[in-house]
């Protein structure tokens, strides 16, 4: 690829008339979307971003990267911990599709990696009590009633955000022609339980170890917006401590890190919502639900031809353990 073209972008953008390319490179993580490590000589000293664009297939679900950097420049002004925003372009002239510029973190993402390697992360009870902290800030970050006009593709939240999500996933299941009697049967308990949500928040939607960043004393951000959106503040703390997201560690039930209740002592601390168990436990099981979809839709990206990939074909081969696991926490005696 020819980077004069990002080079002038840049530095245009950053004011840096001597802006250098150093180095270039693709990143590991980001499953969805396309990662790229841009490191730059400025004046005597370097300037170290990430690149982020659409990858040559993606899922129904996600966000434009336009859209994905408006919400992380809203929840930077609120004070989450996230990577600086540092510019949009929607000009596909410059890289071949637009992009967004963040700032590089340091710190480990893989969330295998996170859960198993105890040097990092700093004392696990803590990080878990961050991470509560962290979602609180994120639920308060942003009030529909009083929304930026740039952030006006967001709309109104839906009255029940709940019938909502089970609508989505109902759509990105017809859009790949997937017919599962297991998820239709995790929909339809998902209908007869939904419940209500009088205030909707800001909703993170893949808030889970994976996606954030720890170094050795504790976490440097949080990462991966694209699914972000008006919702149940519950939903992300079932995601954040289903199953499914414990990666090996059965025992920590928050994000396989820590415990549960230093998850949601952190949450209560920073000003979180009174967490109410039963109404988790819901959406712990429309977890499963949900990563049984998006695997099914990551799963056709390879499939598609369109992006081939070994990583997204094993993420199809992981829905029959997802569809025992809904079976197993809906039976019949569930559904009242």
């Amino acid at each position: 690829m020819d980077q004069e073209p990002l080079r002038a972008w840049l530095a245009e953008h950053l004011g840096c008339p001597d802006l250098a390319i150093a180095d270039m490179r693709p990143l590991g993580g980001g499953s969805i979307q396309e990662n790229r490590l841009v490191r730059c000589r400025v004046g005597g000293g370097t300037r170290a971003f990430v690149l982020r664009m659409d990858a040559a297939a993606t899922i129904a679900s996600s966000r434009s990267r336009a859209e994905e950097f408006r919400i992380l420049e809203a929840v930077w002004r609120a004070g989450v911990r996230v990577p600086e925003p540092v510019g949009f372009c929607a000009d596909p002239a410059i890289i071949g599709a637009p992009f967004a510029l963040m700032g590089l973190v340091e710190g480990v993402g893989l969330g295998p990696r996170i859960a198993k390697d105890l040097a990092l992360g700093g004392d696990r009870e803590r990080l878990a009590e961050t991470l509560g902290g962290e979602l609180a800030r994120i639920h308060g970050a942003l009030d529909p009633r009083d929304l930026p006009a740039g952030l006006a593709f967001l709309g109104a939240p839906d009255p029940n955000p709940a019938l909502a999500e089970i609508a989505r996933l109902r759509a990105s299941l017809d859009g790949i022609g997937a017919r599962r009697p297991a998820i239709e049967w995790g929909l339809r308990w998902g209908e007869s339980r939904a419940p209500d949500c009088p205030m909707p928040t800001l909703v993170h939607r893949d808030y889970r170890t994976g996606n954030y960043m720890v170094d050795a004393s504790g976490l440097t951000a949080v990462l991966d917006w694209e699914f972000a959106g008006w919702g149940d503040p519950d939903q992300d703390l079932g995601w954040f401590c289903a199953a499914c997201w414990r990666f090996g560690r059965p025992e920590l039930e928050a994000g396989g890190i820590g415990s549960r209740a230093a998850f949601y002592r952190g949450y209560a601390a920073a000003g979180g919502r009174p967490i109410d168990p039963e109404r988790v436990a819901y959406w712990e099981v429309m977890a499963h639900v949900r990563w049984a979809v998006i695997a099914l839709e990551q799963g056709a990206r390879h499939v598609s031809g369109r992006e081939f990939s070994l990583e997204l074909a094993l993420t199809g081969r992981m829905v029959p353990d997802l569809e025992r696991a809904i079976l197993r926490a809906t039976p019949p005696g569930t559904w009242s």
